[in-house]
């Protein structure tokens, strides 16, 4: 998949489709409420602050994103770290450090930085779903704890307990049941519509919205962060915010990946770092807490039946709505609802298949996947994806190094051939000195890159310094069959490379690039 590439061409827009972009919307913002607010509470700042973040950065994000039907809004991998700026200086630093959050992914999207996802190899996507998987089902868990009247929060026991977990189980099935009978209506919206209309119509007394927070409000008004302007303020908010622009595109391109292949169409990934860029920097002078793409939140968008910007356009206005108009209904649903909604998430995201192949994979992908997972919950996404790619690209070039090896032959005239199989790199530089015998190889040495690549500086090095052994010895070192790019290489390190002859007779392309660089020289 190229993510650079431009999105699929949207499906023709018709009242079917209409229906169900708008009622997937619908269903998502109702989902989207609980966790702003809770992400609000988290990062320690008013339960508004994420719900105006969950709008401006949703609607922005669907009109400017490069992919439709995708979900953004406040997230806990972002309040997690905001959290400290907050107590220690401030909600007003908060609102400059998702600013400049904004401008630096901004940047990132015009220096087209979003294609480097494609670096990220399967294992490490596949922990990452495994662990936000994991993250959501944990973050869950609040909503079967009450308060115990000292202002601690304590498992719901007894009957309560018993309430609670029938009514998620019920959603879940709902949900689970709903598709094999119809499909008008998105089976998340059915069991949230279905649960909240019991527990209403028959007055239970389970925790519903409004016991997490009053979500009524007012439009968000233009504000100037209350900071100094000064290289002072600068030094507390860039750090942060390098943090957050990094976690917002790790989150929100793995998000897009995983979203492209569910949905078997293309995401333009720098496209999106500038959406988010521009999201954040909107929010952050509108009262807003900052976000980044939800993966759950696009899930049961995906799920019920969203292709479009539509969807995502559509739940960031009845978001908006809920807050200004319909805040005494919406604080009336039941938590267990939205709880069992989450839950459905959390089976669809895992990737039950993982562990099935557990065993038939490379016991180092294996471990990259476990590690992954286990940093994404213990840790947070960005340190979890870079200490996976890391990992992985470790566990490449010791694999690789180990890989290097020549075929000996002898030539018509007695001079030893060595024919290299494998790439050689840094990692592969102590095997390839290994290969070689200077002091008992003839007077013509000829080394043959036919099935070989010379990949970076400690390559030419190693080779320089092979030429000076067999100088030494007195012997004559040839090399053959260089690739274009590696010849490149070559060319451009100068006089590194002392050998006597460079060449390429059975391609036809013969240069002696020691006497190019002895003029140069």
């Amino acid at each position: 998949m190229k993510q650079g590439a431009a999105p699929d061409a949207q499906p023709t827009i018709s009242a079917g489709l209409l229906k169900t972009e708008v009622l997937a919307g619908l269903t998502v913002a109702l989902a989207l409420i609980p966790e702003a607010v809770a992400f609000a509470i988290v990062a320690g700042v008013e339960p508004l602050v994420g719900l105006y973040a969950a709008f401006i950065v949703g609607l922005i994000t669907a009109v400017l994103g490069g992919r439709p039907g995708m979900i953004s809004g406040a997230t806990g991998a972002l309040a997690i770290v905001m959290v400290s700026l907050v107590s220690a200086h401030g909600v007003e630093y908060l609102f400059a450090t998702v600013v400049l959050m904004g401008v630096i992914q901004m940047i990132a999207g015009a220096l087209r930085w979003g294609k480097f996802i494609r670096m990220v190899p399967h294992p490490v996507m596949l922990g990452f779903v495994n662990g936000l998987a994991v993250v959501i089902f944990l973050a869950q868990m609040g909503q079967f704890k009450v308060d115990d009247g000292s202002g601690n929060m304590v498992w719901m026991t007894g009957s309560p307990m018993a309430l609670t977990m029938g009514l998620v189980a019920m959603t879940m099935m709902i949900i689970y049941l709903m598709p094999k009978l119809t499909k008008a209506i998105p089976a998340p919206l059915m069991g949230i519509g279905t649960v909240s209309a019991l527990v209403i119509g028959f007055d239970m007394n389970v925790p519903s919205v409004g016991d997490l927070a009053s979500i009524a409000g007012g439009l968000p008004s233009f504000h100037l962060p209350s900071v100094p302007f000064n290289l002072e303020s600068i030094k507390i908010i860039l750090p942060y915010s390098v943090v957050l622009a990094a976690i917002g595109l790790i989150e929100s391109l793995l998000t897009l990946n995983l979203v492209s292949e569910m949905t078997e169409t293309k995401g333009g990934a720098s496209k999106e770092c500038a959406a988010q860029g521009v999201a954040n920097v909107v929010t952050g002078f509108f009262g807003g807490m900052g976000g980044c793409a939800m993966i759950g939140q696009s899930m049961i968008n995906v799920e019920s039946g969203a292709r479009t910007r539509i969807s995502a356009i559509a739940a960031a206005l009845f978001l908006l709505g809920f807050i200004l108009f319909g805040a005494p209904l919406i604080e009336r649903i039941p938590l267990a609802a939205l709880v069992g909604v989450m839950f459905m998430v959390v089976i669809g995201t895992f990737a039950w298949r993982s562990l099935q192949i557990m065993h038939r994979i490379p016991k180092q992908d294996a471990f990259v996947m476990i590690l992954v997972t286990c940093v994404t919950v213990y840790s947070d996404l960005a340190m979890a994806v870079v200490v996976g790619v890391i990992v992985s690209a470790l566990g490449y070039a010791w694999s690789a190094a180990k890989h290097l090896h020549a075929e000996q032959t002898t030539g018509p005239n007695g001079e030893r051939i060595y024919t290299i199989a494998g790439v050689l790199f840094f990692g592969s530089t102590t095997s390839f000195q290994e290969l070689f015998d200077p002091k008992n190889d003839p007077k013509e040495v000829i080394i043959d890159f036919k099935d070989s690549r010379v990949m970076d500086y400690s390559g030419l090095q190693v080779i320089d310094a092979l030429a000076v052994r067999y100088e030494k010895a007195g012997k004559n070192l040839h090399l053959r069959h260089l690739s274009p790019d590696c010849k490149k290489l070559l060319h451009r390190a100068g006089k590194l490379v002392e050998v006597s002859v460079l060449e390429d007779p059975k391609y036809e392309i013969a240069v002696d690039y020691a006497e190019e660089f002895n003029k140069k020289g």
